[in-house]
């Protein structure tokens, strides 16, 4: 705090000096440079025409010089302007910093709190766009980022129901009707992506036969039905639409399983990732054990808020799971407990994935999310308990504290 102080102090002072040097500098050369200088010329060309002789010249010289010597008495005008601007630039810069900086971050008791602030923050932000939005119902995008805000917050139902009316809004944005698709098959059992959700996808492949998000799903419908073959057919059309990198490298590994269940073989091991490149890439595919020692391994310590204890079921089903903070809304990782273990620590690594082309390496940040469920339901309902991180490096290696403080409304 005092180093910034320090700062703010020499930063303020070298705006001063910019203002209130020229100021001063003007001001002395409008009291002495201007007409002393001017009345001196004048005599010289006076005594150069013969007008006043050498004594003449030489007595009014002097007096000339001895008026200039007295100290220019400031105006109080001027000294009033200033005054104000020595006072009102430090001052207005102090009332700027406090109205749209944020001086309490700077405050070591509340480093620890910023978390939860943002957290809170995020809370606020979504229940003001929804009281927007009850006021201005018709506000495509709008509806479709309360949706993305639900869901980035794991709740599921509520961005299902954004999105609805988003898609009623907007029917011919392929976009929301990708987005909408999506969430009709995170709340619905095993994620199954069938009926109004499937019907939506094609409906969008029709329109648009290149639009990657759709291929990718319905080839996992597809797969999900044990259709391989037009689950590999959806997926061979996708893979020329997209560059080098994770995501492509997951099609394949798709392809391949989609392969081997078709052809009664076992489950193909893992693509090499190509995001390497010559002999560094073709290394980091060989040696395992360099693969291990950098597969995401993540230590998360998890707690019960003490103002929720009442409200803890010791019966019900504990969730630890980390999913994308950029991708899709599955868990990359889950663990499921008893929330009689808690407090307790877990560790979630691609062991404990979902889907074998969903992996915690496949993405850089993950959030990581804990919830108490008295249906047993991974996805959120009303009255679960609750908490979530903030996006957080995967190759993280200290421990993530998350204490469940939140009811799910």
């Amino acid at each position: 705090m005092a180093i910034f102080v320090l700062c703010a102090a020499s930063m303020i002072a070298v705006a001063l000096a910019f203002v209130l040097v020229p100021l001063l500098r003007h001001r002395r050369a409008g009291a002495d440079g201007g007409l002393g200088e001017r009345q001196r010329r004048a005599l010289d060309e006076a005594l150069a025409a013969g007008v006043i002789d050498a004594g003449e010249h030489a007595r009014k010289r002097a007096a000339l010089a001895s008026t200039a010597q007295a100290p220019a008495r400031p105006s109080r005008a001027a000294f009033a302007a200033l005054l104000l601007v020595a006072l009102l630039l430090p001052a207005s810069a102090l009332l700027l910093y406090r109205l749209v900086g944020t001086p309490q971050a700077l405050d070591p008791a509340n480093l620890a709190t910023n978390d939860g602030q943002r957290a809170a923050d995020m809370d606020q932000a979504i229940a003001a766009l929804a009281a927007r939005l009850a006021e201005q119902p018709d506000d495509v995008e709008g509806w479709a980022l309360l949706a993305r805000a639900y869901q980035a917050t794991g709740r599921a139902q509520e961005s299902l129901d954004a999105y609805r009316r988003a898609h009623a809004l907007a029917k011919d944005n392929t976009g929301i009707t990708v987005e909408y698709a999506q969430a009709l098959a995170v709340v619905a059992p095993g994620h199954r992506i069938e009926g109004e959700a499937r019907s939506l996808l094609d409906g969008v492949l029709a329109a648009d036969p290149d639009n990657q998000r759709a291929l990718w799903l319905v080839g996992i419908s597809e797969f999900q039905a044990d259709r391989y073959d037009a689950a590999i057919a959806r997926w061979n059309h996708l893979l020329p639409l997209l560059g080098p990198g994770p995501v492509a490298d997951s099609v394949r590994e798709q392809i391949a399983l989609a392969e081997a269940r078709r052809d009664g073989k076992e489950a193909p091991a893992p693509l090499p990732s190509t995001n390497g490149t010559g002999a560094a890439a073709s290394a980091a595919a060989t040696d395992s054990g360099t693969a291990t020692a950098n597969a995401p391994r993540l230590t998360v310590q998890v707690a019960l808020d003490p103002k929720l204890v009442d409200r803890l079921d010791p019966a019900a089903t504990l969730f630890v799971f980390a999913r994308a903070a950029s991708g899709p809304p599955m868990p990359l990782a889950i663990q499921r407990l008893k929330a009689s273990q808690l407090p307790l620590t877990v560790t979630l690594d691609e062991g404990n994935g979902m889907l074998p082309n969903l992996r915690l390496s496949m993405f850089p940040q993950v959030v990581i999310g804990a919830r108490v469920s008295k249906s047993g339901n991974a996805m959120p309902q009303s009255g679960d308990l609750q908490a979530l991180s903030p996006p957080t490096d995967v190759q993280r290696k200290e421990p993530i504290a998350l204490v469940i403080d939140q009811v799910v409304p």
